[in-house]
């Protein structure tokens, strides 16, 4: 296909339309005494999925394994939604909206929301290792499936998103200079883009240069995210975002306008989407990685 006449917003439907399908379908359907009414609300209607999709753009590109790269951008959303599900308690950001609605913590009670997300985090790494007998038709390859769970491990765990978190609690008050500041959202919101980017690149076989640059292509867009998100927790409001703006000002963290200003921030942004769209013009996949261009452009430019 051309990149020039690909309708990203065509694509990016009917996606979704796949992933939506697929949550209904798996999560928390027979969850007992409460707990999937509990999981189902952080995950289903609601969310940009924007995990979901690098993952499945990336697939795309290397000529992926579907069945595969449909449970990775599943099992990635998963993770994203528990630890949205933990990060809003009142022991951690304690906020009251999410995605537009109370947190799960405000509507089913502190408990059940700790369970949901443990139960999300769990159900993430059993839709990459499906039984072979019962999900025939999703069957994935045995090496497949390890190294798709050790990228997502990795990425949700003490060296990706709960380290990034661990630090982010640990700064609430202190100045961070650029450097602290990049390594702490390299880890508690980049680690997961970047996994998203290389699960779907694990679906399928690209060579090592490809493999390189999907990864600077990962990274750069991780960083991007965050810094657009800062850009937004200031000009945009509730209703936009469906999340409480200016709470990391009120709670004094560290932030990319605090640190370099609006109008700096907004340049970071996008010198980082520069940097990932040359990080995809190195990777030798020509008009394959057209999507994930797409995706760049549509996250820097995002107003929620």
């Amino acid at each position: 296909m051309d990149a020039s006449s690909f309708d990203f917003s065509s694509w990016a439907g009917q996606q979704r339309q796949a992933i939506e399908q697929a949550l209904e379908q798996w999560v928390g359907m027979d969850a007992p005494a409460g707990l999937g009414q509990a999981m189902r609300y952080a995950v289903l209607d609601g969310g940009k999925r924007l995990r979901p999709l690098l993952v499945l753009a990336a697939a795309q590109a290397v000529g992926g394994h579907p069945p595969a790269a449909l449970r990775a951008a599943c099992a990635v959303e998963l993770i994203h939604a528990y630890s949205l599900v933990h990060d809003d308690m009142p022991c951690m950001d304690n906020d009251s909206l999410r995605r537009g609605k109370p947190t799960v913590h405000v509507q089913f009670g502190e408990a059940q929301a700790l369970l949901a997300g443990d139960a999300l985090q769990a159900q993430a790494f059993e839709l990459l290792t499906p039984d072979s007998a019962a999900d025939a038709a999703d069957s994935i390859p045995p090496a497949m499936q390890a190294q798709l769970c050790r990228i997502l491990a990795r990425a949700a765990g003490a060296q990706g998103m709960a380290g990034g978190q661990a630090i982010d609690l640990a700064s609430v008050g202190q100045r961070l200079d650029e450097a602290q500041l990049r390594q702490m959202h390299r880890l508690k919101t980049g680690a997961l883009l970047e996994a998203s980017v290389l699960l779907g690149a694990a679906c399928g076989q690209a060579d090592a240069a490809a493999q390189a640059a999907l990864l600077r292509y990962g990274q750069a867009l991780g960083l991007a995210f965050q810094v657009v998100d800062d850009v937004l927790d200031v000009v945009a409001d509730a209703a936009t975002l469906g999340k409480t703006p200016g709470k990391d000002a009120a709670n004094d963290k560290p932030t990319y306008v605090a640190l370099l200003g609006l109008e700096g921030a907004k340049a970071l942004a996008q010198s980082l989407y520069e940097e990932a769209s040359s990080a995809l013009a190195s990777s030798g996949l020509g008009a394959q990685a057209h999507v994930l261009q797409a995706l760049a452009q549509q996250l820097v430019q995002r107003s929620h």
